[in-house]
């Protein structure tokens, strides 16, 4: 069975207040995405890595890959207009033998965001597992702090945070039910790959993420992962 990772990396720096896109923001010794591709090698050098990248970026990347001499093996992919059209691209560059064997027919993906570097090995082989086993393996953490819903009039009532998850990635799936699911209409509420399978009429399965797995959207972030990644070489 072959295992795949789509990393979609199309940010921009906006909320960084930088003009450089936030993937190629450097943490310790080098850019955030080559941190994120070094996990899932670390989690398996066999793993088929795609890197979906916005057109107009991918010079620059190959820029970086030559200054920091970054020599994983990987496919890079010309994104679209929308993560949704992003990750549609990356599931189509997948195109496993159609006269392959049983298992080959059951692969597996694992579609990550270019901008979450420091997803554990675990979670990683969590979400490729429950997606092997039952269709989807889907990375997501219980709530620390209480909530409360903002009502039409203004009030708030308080919710059981219980009930509640935070997604994360990754978020896997069986290939060829993903590339079916991802045949639907995109509309503004799919945010997340978990809600396109589901919309399709799937089932989703959680797995356990983990609080470290952050995705790094704001100049604050950066401080955090920077201070996880520096504990986790103690």
């Amino acid at each position: 069975m072959t295992k795949y990772a789509i990393i979609v990396a199309g940010g921009s720096g906006t909320r960084m207040n930088n003009d450089t896109p936030k993937q190629f923001l450097k943490i310790n010794d080098k850019p955030i995405l080559m941190h994120t591709i070094a996990r899932f090698y670390l989690y398996s050098p066999l793993t088929k890595i795609i890197v979906v990248l916005p057109k107009r970026e991918i010079d620059y990347w190959q820029h970086l890959v030559s200054k920091y001499n970054f020599d994983y093996d990987y496919q890079v992919v010309e994104g679209g207009k929308t993560r949704f059209q992003s990750v549609k691209k990356g599931l189509d560059a997948i195109t496993p033998d159609p006269e392959g064997t049983a298992s080959e027919m059951q692969s597996t993906v694992a579609i990550h965001d270019g901008v979450r570097p420091l997803v554990p090995v675990r979670t990683i082989a969590l979400s490729y597992m429950e997606a092997s086993k039952s269709g989807s393996g889907i990375a997501a953490i219980p709530l620390k702090d209480s909530i409360r819903t903002v009502q039409e009039d203004g009030q708030t009532k308080a919710l059981n945070r219980d009930q509640f998850r935070l997604m994360q990635t990754p978020q896997t799936f069986q290939l060829n039910a993903i590339k079916t699911a991802y045949e639907i209409e995109e509309t503004p509420d799919l945010t997340d790959d978990a809600t396109v399978f589901e919309r399709a009429g799937n089932t989703i399965n959680l797995v356990n993420g983990a609080f470290e797995n952050i995705k790094i959207t704001t100049p604050e972030d950066l401080i955090i992962a920077k201070a996880i990644l520096d504990e986790s070489r103690k």
